[in-house]
């Protein structure tokens, strides 16, 4: 069957969508539909397709090379979601100066702050030498320019706006087509393409569904403003692994890559305090030891749980199965947990560590300074198995603790860290308490 498209009667302006207005003599109403056999789609045997260059494109940035799977890949668009005021800008801003620094031309689209402002934050940070910057937001404008650069950043996808649809920029339609219209310039330029985009309250990527499928990678910048560290993962990447985490602490001269996270999460952390314990949890193949803490109070009126970094839902299940099991009444207190240091710990490994940290705080005994815990909590109070024991274990030796709670079916052995294997909660909360 032959493919249809649409030619404007007075000019032979061509399009495979229908157009109100011709965007060529600027005529209403005067497109018409003819067949067109040249664009009927041929097969073609997967065998003989040329293989894809591995070329990777670096920013120089460790922690965001990593997350991205060596780096951009040459005609790829890669969306980077974050919280307003989270470091978004200054994360690609810091990156657009490593790519010129390896030799890439990089365009940055100034959407949402004048180029003054884009000027002072990159004295700010040390980049912006080398780095081309236009304030134009419109379209057409972007896809010529595109395929002059190595690597374009767009500040944000919600500023653009395509002449030829209706409706304000950030629109549902309007975010749709610009960005599928930059990933089809980007896959025929060769450019890689960066968006920024926003999150909404409940922490997914604000504008439609389908934006996410539209590119190649999607990449969270993730941080309590309130606290330094800020994280960077992958929800979804077609070159590389979406196990990845780059953690980054923010400064007054912008990002700073940290190598030793778990060191910078432990730093402030108290020996000998109620509701406190430490746990390790797998983000990719690295190992992140993390301090829970718990705070048990009574209430003024119906209890409440709530979680910062915890899954409120998954509070609720531990709490209740802890009342069940030890016998610690918790239905009228208030619990509140958190994961100190402003990241998000929603591995079910950190489970019995936020088990023991409420029992802690609501008998008012600590922990040992030295003690650690890891496993997941199931229902009925038993302690089950987690994978990657081993590199967690060696983690947390590291950090310096001598004791660590395990699940009873672990296999893992030490030599400088002394496991403990609970069966269940009650003897967990019997040993470290």
């Amino acid at each position: 069957m032959a493919a249809t498209i649409l030619v404007c009667i007075e000019c032979g302006h061509r399009s495979l969508q229908w157009i109100g207005r011709c965007p060529k003599c600027g005529a209403w109403e005067s497109f018409q539909g003819e067949s067109d056999n040249s664009l009927i789609p041929r097969p073609v045997r997967i065998a003989e397709v040329r293989q894809s260059s591995n070329d990777r494109i670096k920013s120089g940035i460790n922690e965001l090379d990593r997350v991205l799977g060596g780096g951009l890949v040459p005609g790829s668009v890669v969306l980077v979601a974050g919280e307003p005021g989270i470091g978004k800008s200054t994360l690609t801003l810091q990156a657009a100066a490593g790519f010129v620094a390896n030799g890439k031309s990089v365009l940055l689209v100034c959407g949402e702050e004048s180029l003054e402002q884009v000027a002072d934050r990159a004295r700010r940070v040390g980049g912006g030498v080398g780095i081309d910057a236009v304030p134009d937001t419109d379209l057409p404008s972007l896809v010529e320019l595109l395929s002059s650069h190595d690597v374009v950043v767009v500040d944000s996808i919600q500023t653009l706006r395509d002449p030829q649809l209706a409706g304000d920029q950030g629109s549902v339609s309007q975010v749709r087509s610009c960005a599928a219209a930059i990933g089809r310039a980007a896959r025929a330029s060769g450019s890689a393409v960066i968006l920024v985009g926003h999150v909404t309250k409940d922490g997914t990527v604000a504008g439609p569904r389908t934006l996410e499928h539209l590119v190649d990678a999607v990449l969270l910048f993730e941080g309590d403003r309130g606290h330094q560290l800020r994280a960077v993962r992958s929800v979804k990447n077609r070159y590389g692994s979406t196990a990845e985490l780059g953690v980054f602490e923010m400064r007054p001269d912008g990002l700073a890559q940290v190598s030793d996270a778990s060191g910078l999460l432990l730093t402030d952390r108290q020996a000998n305090v109620c509701g406190s314990v430490v746990t390790c949890m797998m983000e990719g193949r690295r190992p992140l030891a993390i301090e829970i803490q718990a705070l048990a109070i009574d209430a003024s009126g119906p209890a409440r749980r709530v979680g910062t970094g915890i899954d409120n839902s998954r509070l609720m299940t531990l709490a209740a199965i802890l009342e069940k099991v030890s016998g610690i009444i918790l239905s009228k207190k208030d619990v509140y947990a958190s994961a100190a240091g402003g990241l998000r710990a929603g591995e079910p490994a950190v489970d019995l560590a936020l088990v023991l940290a409420i029992a802690s705080t609501a008998k008012s005994k600590p922990l040992g300074p030295d003690i650690a815990a890891i496993g997941e909590v199931g229902l009925a109070g038993e302690i089950r198995g987690v994978p990657n024991m081993d590199r967690r274990i060696q983690e947390l030796s590291r950090m310096g603790f001598s004791t660590v709670l395990v699940p009873s079916s672990a296999s893992v052995e030490a030599e400088s860290t002394k496991i403990v294997r609970t069966v269940d909660v009650k003897s967990a909360i019997s040993f470290a308490l």
